[in-house]
């Protein structure tokens, strides 16, 4: 049989494949929610705005506990190569939302935390996030909503 030939309309038409389009969605209306919020630090709001803060960077917002990490513990959350969380830190450490400091159990390690502007961004991440939220309800219906995440929450564990 000719592969060419082959149906692939399933490849657009499976719970991944809409997972990853509803998470593209997700992000993009924090990030969009974010760019406008007063109390994120102006820099990075408009970095927001100008796209050049991305999806990417939402996974230093969401995996970065608020004591620390230490880069490769991050890089192993966000599911991400040590080469490219470095890289990730990088930029958000020239933005000022993440410091490198030296490990407090180890000195010949880093550890990454939040500064103060990255824990304003924090606020305004959490902010955004309730409001995607209340979005997708309205958009959705709250009880479907509540299957997605009570579904979501189950596999994912």
């Amino acid at each position: 049989m000719n592969a060419l030939a082959l149906d692939t309309g399933w490849r657009q038409a499976h719970l991944g494949y809409w997972l990853t389009l509803a998470l593209q969605k997700f992000d993009a209306r924090v990030l969009s929610l974010m760019a406008g919020n007063d109390r994120v630090p102006l820099a990075l709001a408009n970095l927001a705005a100008r796209g050049q803060l991305t999806a990417s960077h939402l996974h230093i917002t969401r995996h970065l506990a608020l004591g620390g990490a230490r880069p490769s513990d991050l890089a192993r959350q966000v599911g991400v190569s040590k080469q490219a969380m470095g890289k990730l830190v990088d930029q958000c450490e020239a933005w000022d939302m993440v410091q490198r400091l030296t490990d407090p159990h180890d000195a010949r390690a880093r550890c990454i935390k939040f500064t103060a502007t990255g824990l304003a961004w924090l606020k305004a991440f959490e902010e955004a996030v309730v409001q995607a939220e209340a979005e997708l309800k309205l958009a959705v219906g709250q009880e479907v909503a509540t299957v997605i995440a009570i579904g979501l929450e189950a596999y994912a564990a």
